[in-house]
């Protein structure tokens, strides 16, 4: 575990609420981290809004790129919404993972929801 993924894990403490604020891009990362917070996250409308689109229409590639930015912008933990991971099974959920973790990110988290799949495809549309 890298060290600030074992950051991450620490922050989460039993009756301690980890307030981690979402950021939509790097200037917002880097004014959340000025402003004392100890991990941020990232926020799958607020990014897609940045691009002009509804939440659920970002591609996987897009997605992690941005974590990616996020990641290299503050150097406290950053935790990933990955919307259902690109996938609909579990396979592809962990590839998700598996290359979301290798964009610098501390944590992630999947949602429960059925994707339009138009926006599926892993690239720009």
């Amino acid at each position: 575990m890298d060290d600030l993924a074992a950051r991450f894990l620490d922050l989460h403490r039993s009756g301690q609420p980890l307030l981690q604020p979402n950021a939509w891009d790097a200037g917002s990362a880097r004014i959340l981290q000025s402003l004392g917070f100890a991990a941020i996250a990232t926020t799958s409308s607020g990014f897609a809004a940045t691009l002009g689109r509804l939440d659920g229409q970002v591609t996987r590639e897009e997605t992690l790129d941005h974590c990616a930015a996020l990641s290299a912008a503050v150097d406290i933990p950053v935790a990933a919404d990955l919307e259902d991971g690109f996938a609909d099974d579990p396979d592809g959920v962990g590839d998700t993972v598996r290359l979301a973790a290798d964009t610098g990110l501390a944590g992630c988290s999947i949602e429960d929801f059925t994707r339009d799949r138009s926006t599926r495809s892993t690239s720009a549309g």
